[in-house]
């Protein structure tokens, strides 16, 4: 929405207090039921203070990532997981008060431990017991907001895509406006098509429809303009969905100088809180990994030095975060160790890998040392995977948008890659499919998107049909 100098505001979400308040009964609830059916603990002070404690650390972990944002559009899996991750968060947070004021032994530990279980599942139980309510009223027709969409190209036909595969919205498309013929539209959404724009803003002013979609291209500043005033004098709720080029390529937020707002189209999302939740993620799982895979990693190492002559340790040069020069450390896979201007790629049946290489580069085992790099601050353990610098400087000058992956740390594992695009890039077309995936990674960063990458690494990323 505009202020009165302007500037666009967020939309609160107007039953957010309700949700927080729910929230606070039953993390105090849980524990009290909890310490009523165990008899060797007493709700008292103490208690009470800890209940408090927990209470606000879930609710401004739960602030950072949205969770009292609209999840009208959002998918349950999400909720799940972010309320997930607000609970460790407060309880290790509680944790750590009974630790440093030593005060751990005023507390039962089954109680407590009860407590953090069972507030979880709680605070799971009523979300989906309310979106299954939801869902089910929505199914029934009530709980419903009719929508049009004004304009049916490109953006308009994406938006009644999304509308029609997410019915727990709430959504129902009643009608769609274009000046237009209908053999010009594409025969999958031709059948909504109901009229000129000029009809349906006659519509909206009837009040048929509670949302309006303004879905044309920002070229037609002036015909928006117009279209906006028209809908000024109606009672309908009024979203304009850009298709800006620069919005489809990066995390594109809204900044201002001043009281004038700017676009700020390439820039970091991984920024303030975001950078230190990544941070964490990435200590975290690093450290969990290497101690699971430094036996591992022992045996490899002696395989590498007893099967040919050379380092076990291959640095390497990539480019980092902002374009900076790191060292990339791997095992070494071939005889050569080229990090120079010209470093020829791995190719099928490439006489340069050594017998153990052949192994470790086709299970990614060659790759275990960058959890290293993780732990000093040069990658992310998910991320666009980082290249040598000689065809970076080849592949920025043949691929738009290239090094608009260096936005973010490059990563051990990324979205390329559990999606195909790992391996070999020998055309361009190749490496033009890894950079989209890149920069689609940046743009929808999220904690939730990391962990489904973990996850689909561990089931089919670490191998492929393109990795000699």
């Amino acid at each position: 929405m505009l202020s009165k100098n302007g500037m666009i505001k967020n939309n609160v979400n107007k039953f957010a207090i309700v949700y927080r308040l729910v929230d606070l009964v039953v993390i105090q609830l849980v524990l009290l039921l909890i310490i009523t059916s165990y008899h060797h603990a007493v709700f008292g002070e103490n208690y009470l203070l800890i209940a408090l404690l927990c209470s606000m650390c879930f609710m401004l972990s739960a602030e950072s990532f949205a969770l009292y944002r609209s999840w009208r559009a959002g998918f349950f899996r999400q909720i799940a997981f972010y309320t997930f991750i607000s609970c460790v968060i407060a309880a290790s947070l509680v944790m750590a008060y009974l630790f440093f004021t030593k005060t751990g032994t005023q507390f039962s530990r089954i109680t407590l431990g009860l407590w953090f279980v069972g507030t979880y599942a709680s605070l799971i139980g009523w979300r989906f017991a309310f979106a299954l309510f939801l869902k089910r009223i929505r199914a029934a027709g009530r709980n419903t907001r009719s929508v049009a969409i004004i304009g049916l190209g490109d953006i308009g036909e994406q938006l009644i895509h999304e509308i029609e595969k997410n019915p727990s919205t709430g959504y129902r498309i009643q009608a769609v406006f274009d000046d237009r013929s209908v053999e010009r539209v594409n025969p999958s959404v031709s059948q909504h098509l109901q009229g000129s724009i000029k009809e349906g803003v006659e519509r909206a002013k009837q009040n048929e429809f509670e949302v309006v979609y303004v879905a044309l291209p920002m070229k037609a500043e002036e015909r928006i303009q117009e279209i906006l005033y028209l809908l000024g004098d109606t009672t309908a709720t009024v979203h304009l969905v850009p298709n800006l080029f620069v919005y489809c390529l990066m995390s594109a937020s809204m900044s201002h100088v001043g009281e004038m707002q700017t676009i700020s189209v390439f820039d970091n999302p991984m920024q303030g809180s975001s950078a230190a939740l990544k941070r964490a993620e990435d200590i975290l799982i690093s450290l969990m990994v290497l101690s699971v895979i430094a036996i591992p990693m022992l045996l490899i190492s002696i395989a590498i030095k007893v099967t040919s002559p050379g380092p076990i340790i291959f640095k390497q040069d990539r480019y980092g975060l902002g374009g900076r020069k790191i060292k990339v450390w791997k095992f070494r896979s071939m005889t050569v160790t080229d990090n120079g201007a010209n470093v020829v790629q791995a190719k099928k049946g490439d006489a340069r890998i050594t017998p153990v290489g052949a192994f470790l580069r086709k299970t990614s085992l060659d790759e275990l040392p960058q959890f290293i790099n993780v732990l000093k601050g040069d990658m992310s353990v998910v991320g666009p995977r980082p290249h040598a610098v000689s065809h970076n400087e080849s592949y920025r000058k043949q691929v738009s948008y290239y090094m608009l992956r260096h936005k973010v740390k490059p990563g051990i594992t990324g979205w390329a890659q559990v999606n195909g695009w790992r391996g070999e890039t020998d055309t361009v077309e190749k490496m033009e499919m890894r950079v989209e995936y890149d920069l689609d990674y940046i743009k929808n960063w999220s904690l939730w998107m990391d962990f489904k990458i973990v996850l689909w690494t561990f089931y089919k990323g670490f191998v492929g049909k393109n990795v000699y």
